[in-house]
């Protein structure tokens, strides 16, 4: 009897130690269930609303390193700042005999759903076309296009928002900062094919008219025309040779202006060398002609504006020029791509409803100016010889002051 007592202690010993040992092995491989409170629940259900809301992405087309740095440069900077929200394309360095190409690469981006709006700078030739193509299939799309090639009218009735550099303002505001610079006289070197566009032979009679005001002597010379039998190098070394010769005779209060790209860099060199004043590039920017002509290295610093600023100032205060040369402060370009972004997100995310609101885009705009500290940008309406286009916005930005 004894023993059958024993005997049954023994087992319900055996199975608690079973009990113990299961109960403990459970734990140890599953984890404990928690109940979410309600609260809780609601959180995670509004977070993943907001991020199905913000479900986009905005195309960005710009030309290669070879074609357009700059802007380039601004489309990186946008990838990095934005991420996979930003799909960037290339045209084809051959754009004006690849229109084709063009056209099927912005087909291609808005083939995409979630692409809700495509920037271009340079609206190079054929955006028009891809503009329409999109249409077809895409009719909410909206499209920014920045330093269009076609004609105005053409690429306004394609496009929701149109941007271009003012050069026309730029006949006032050029002898007006010539003018707080010193200068006496300003020397406008051109060539025949460049004084037939409109916009040039235009901005030219407004020089003349502003500098007459000022009381500034304006003084025209035909300087080689890059495309001709001298070639690029031709046209430079004319430029070299002859500024010297024009600050002997008008001396040093003497402003110069190019209306050609090529000209911009032996221009500064010599400008700099021989203390003559330099109100700003044909294409204002402080990449244009400042790092080959000042002989800055740009290697590691590309797209970096405020480092670039930073270098011109200390090139003219070493030749007590930094009173005396100017350019724009941001590349207008890198500018036109930020604030084309910027207004798209807004129209993405539903805070703009009307593609063409041009009031939208100015604060767009200056967003994006104060984000570089650059003072507010002039915007008018393209409005020439009767033929007004309210989405045409022409842009003046400030003049960038080393002297601080």
């Amino acid at each position: 009897m004894k023993n059958r007592k024993l005997f049954v202690q023994l087992v319900l010993l055996v199975m608690s130690f079973v009990l113990i040992f299961a109960s403990t092995a459970c734990r140890a491989t599953q984890a404990p269930v928690v109940e979410q409170a309600p609260e809780e629940i609601q959180v995670q259900e509004e977070v993943e609303e907001v991020v199905e809301e913000k479900s986009y992405k905005i195309g960005v087309v710009t030309g290669t390193v070879s074609q357009g740095e700059e802007e380039y440069q601004e489309a990186m900077n946008q990838v990095a700042k934005y991420g996979d929200v930003i799909v960037h394309a290339t045209y084809p360095d051959n754009f004006s005999t690849e229109t084709e190409t063009v056209i099927s690469q912005v087909v291609e981006l808005a083939s995409d759903p979630e692409v809700k709006a495509i920037v271009f700078v340079q609206a190079v030739p054929g955006a028009a076309a891809a503009i329409e193509k999109v249409r077809e299939t895409r009719p909410d799309m909206l499209f920014v296009a920045g330093v269009p090639g076609e004609d105005p009218p053409i690429i306004a009735g394609k496009a929701d928002i149109v941007l271009q550099v003012d050069e026309i303002s730029m006949g006032r505001t050029i002898p007006e900062m010539a003018a707080k610079m010193g200068a006496k006289t300003f020397i406008h070197y051109s060539f025949p094919r460049h004084l037939s566009y409109a916009t040039i032979a235009r901005r030219l009679e407004i020089m003349k008219e502003t500098c007459e005001e000022l009381g500034i002597e304006l003084v025209e010379v035909n300087a080689p025309d890059p495309t001709g039998d001298a070639g690029v190098s031709g046209a430079q070394q004319f430029i070299t040779e002859d500024v010297p010769r024009q600050i002997e005779t008008y001396g040093k209060d003497t402003a110069f202006f190019s209306t050609n790209c090529a000209m911009q860099e032996p221009l500064i060199r010599t400008i700099w060398e021989n203390g003559a004043i330099y109100p700003q590039q044909c294409c204002p920017s402080p990449y244009h002609g400042y790092p080959a002509g000042l002989n800055i290295d740009v290697k590691g610093h590309e797209g970096d504006v405020q480092y670039m600023l930073d270098q011109i100032a200390i090139k003219l205060k070493e030749k007590g020029q930094e009173g005396r040369m100017s350019t724009w402060g941001v590349p207008i370009n890198m500018l036109m791509i930020d604030a084309g972004v910027r207004y798209a997100i807004k129209f993405a995310e539903g805070e703009i409803t009307d593609r063409s609101d041009v009031e939208a885009f100015k604060v767009a705009l200056n967003e994006a100016a104060a984000a570089r500290n650059l003072g507010e940008i002039a915007v008018i309406s393209y409005d020439e010889d009767g033929v007004s286009l309210p989405n045409f916005l022409m842009l003046l930005a400030p003049f960038y002051d080393f002297s601080q």
